[in-house]
């Protein structure tokens, strides 16, 4: 057993650290860093728009550079073979666009070459070819799968746009009306790609991914064709409804949803409907993206969206396992900003949840009409002892446990966004990945977690319906090995812990197969170091790839799920321990490393935050169960 004073300092060192750096307002504000998409797209769009923000668009250019590979591609993680064919076509383009760098650079040349020899730029993610149509830089297809009527069709129609998640409605929609019209625009600044591509392929899909949707096309087009109207007047009807879709969901800092990606469509879809470049609206958008703008390494990077609510509730709530007083400052500043942030008005989740009442939690700063079950957990944890004390404090607890329960799925896990969004005819349609874009099903994670705020922090009986269904849910999910797959974390490792954590706390024994046999996967794929570390490409491939290193939170993640299986300390409990604690100063690629994932092998998340949060958790939870005085 480890002594209880280096458990302590370690605790003390990281919680001195998370003091230091909340904001005045509550708020924990660390950085949500995703590549350099975001950053790419911002001077694209500020080109495209002839807007000359240039002391940001040198910044971005700079720190875009300076992720290029040796070969001359860019890279999503670390250990990504020999780099990504779209993160290298998205890089290129906004290098070149932002005139800081020529054609003749040895490096855009060293880039241009890798991207040619991938087979150029038709082979980047749907989400970049928008882009390059949209920019003049590439042909529309001919060929578009969701034409702009589905958005007519009711809900009780086997495939309708409910059908989609809430995710895949904020971007599908403004993409629907851009390729509905084939829109283009390029500015004066435009530069020429034409070198880019292998071949003169404009189809965004292939003619096998088209013959396959063309049974579940059918099925819209039937639908449609039984709604009743003029084509032309349904047509009018059916843009003008995507258009409402988003000028209704625009958030108060002006994006859609709060998504980088989903207003950069949006801007360029209200410029397709005939909104000039300088129109209030638009102006509003641009500036809520600059508004997500954080630095990084004295870089500039644009967030895809802020993470102020997750790393609050983490954060407050970590601070209190480690024994923190709810009514120290810190606590009581971010309990008091989590409570300004809860949900008091219906959002889309309504659609498939009728019965429920507003009452949850958004993950980032201004989020004000999509929360989700995850972040509504995290903040109900955090205020949770100061329930019995404090009043407000009461009737936000109640209206948010309501809604988490309102959200669980009929095979009796939980989703993140919307109850029941996981229709299997979606994965007819020829999108890549289109199970993460357009669908959101119950996940490991998810489930594990809510079972787990259920189990440690309400009355509801562990026989409960509720309980019981998310039990059995992780029953029939787990996987042949032990582990779990985590949907927004990086990966098996994560995805275990919550499920383990969760099912203890749900009265599982850790006696239960189920217990034991995750519990022998965590022993089995610990480093030699004492630490543990999974690569991207578990994401990817699906199932299990270690890192070959260890890292802090994929440590603390397997240890604590550890420390909820057993009794007494165990050498791999210890070994995860003592690693963390040598480690908590450790600044290289694998505190850098994604630690969660938005989008299987297109879009990993860095956060800055969970170097202190999970250690802090697992160091705490040692201490609590292990160490007595």
């Amino acid at each position: 057993m480890i002594v209880k004073e280096r458990i302590q300092e370690g605790m003390n060192q990281i919680i001195a650290a998370l003091k230091m750096d909340q904001s005045q307002r509550g708020s924990w504000d660390y950085a949500f860093e995703t590549g350099v998409a975001t950053d790419c797209y911002m001077i694209i769009l500020l080109r495209t728009l002839e807007i000359n923000e240039e002391k940001l668009i040198q910044g971005l250019a700079k720190r875009i550079i300076s992720k290029q590979e040796k070969n001359g591609s860019w890279k999503l993680f670390h250990d990504e073979n020999n780099g990504n064919i779209t993160a290298t076509v998205e890089a290129y383009y906004a290098l070149l666009y932002s005139g800081y760098l020529p054609k003749s650079d040895s490096r855009l040349r060293a880039a241009r070459q890798f991207i040619l020899a991938k087979g150029g730029m038709e082979e980047s993610h749907l989400f970049t070819k928008v882009l390059l149509s949209v920019t003049g830089q590439q042909n529309w297809p001919s060929f578009f799968p969701l034409p702009l009527e589905i958005l007519l069709l009711p809900p009780s129609f086997p495939v309708n746009f409910y059908s989609f998640s809430e995710f895949g409605r904020a971007n599908m929609a403004p993409i629907m009306i851009l390729a509905d019209r084939k829109f283009q625009v390029k500015s004066t600044k435009s530069p020429n790609l034409t070198d880019l591509s292998a071949y003169r392929n404009p189809e965004f899909f292939s003619r096998n991914e088209q013959d396959e949707w063309r049974g579940l096309a059918s099925a819209i087009s039937e639908g449609i064709s039984h709604l009743i109207g003029i084509p032309g007047q349904l047509h009018r009807m059916a843009t003008e409804k995507a258009k409402q879709y988003m000028l209704d969901r625009i958030e108060p800092d002006g994006t859609l949803f709060g998504y980088f990606s989903a207003t950069f469509m949006m801007i360029f879809a209200l410029l397709a409907l005939g909104y000039p470049k300088n129109h209030p609206v638009i102006m509003k958008a641009v500036k809520g993206l600059m508004d997500m703008e954080c630095t990084i390494d004295g870089l500039p990077h644009m967030q895809y969206t802020t993470a102020a609510v997750w790393n609050t509730s983490l954060i407050s709530y970590a601070l209190q396992e480690a024994g923190v007083s709810p009514l120290d400052f810190a606590v009581k500043k971010g309990n008091e900003y989590l409570l300004s942030r809860q949900h008091y008005k219906y959002g889309d989740w309504v659609i498939h949840n009728p019965s429920g009442f507003p009452g949850g939690w958004g993950f980032a700063d201004m989020n004000t009409v999509h929360p989700d079950v995850d972040d509504t957990t995290a903040s109900l944890r955090s205020i949770a002892r100061m329930v019995q004390s404090d009043s407000s404090f009461r009737q936000s607890w109640d209206r948010g446990v309501l809604w988490v329960l309102s959200m669980q799925n009929d095979d009796g896990g939980w989703p993140a966004f919307e109850r029941n969004t996981d229709s299997k005819l979606l994965k007819l349609l020829p999108i890549d990945k289109a199970e993460f874009i357009l669908a959101d099903p119950s996940s490991a994670d998810l489930t594990g977690r809510t079972l787990e705020f259920l189990g440690a922090y309400t009355n509801l009986p562990k026989n409960s319906e509720a309980i019981r269904s998310g039990v059995n849910w992780l029953f029939k999910n787990q996987e042949s090995n032990g582990s779990w797959y985590g949907r927004w974390g990086i990966c098996y490792i994560y995805g275990t812990w919550c499920a383990v954590t969760g099912l203890r706390e749900a009265g599982v024994p850790s006696e239960n197969p189920s217990i034991s046999k995750a519990s022998n996967w965590l022993k089995a794929i610990q480093n030699g170091d004492g630490g543990w570390g999974e690569s991207c490409r578990s994401d990817i491939k699906g199932s299990y790839v270690p890192l070959q290193t260890s890292t802090l939170t994929h440590t603390a993640w397997a240890v604590d799920a550890l420390i909820a299986s057993f009794d007494q300390p165990t050498k791999e409990i210890d070994g995860g321990i003592l690693f963390m604690l040598e480690n908590l100063d450790r600044d290289d690629w694998t505190t850098d490393y994604p630690k969660g994932q938005g989008m299987a092998g297109n879009f990993y998340i860095h956060y800055h935050s969970y170097r202190y949060i999970f250690p802090l958790l697992a160091l705490s939870h040692y201490q609590k169960k292990y160490i007595h005085d």
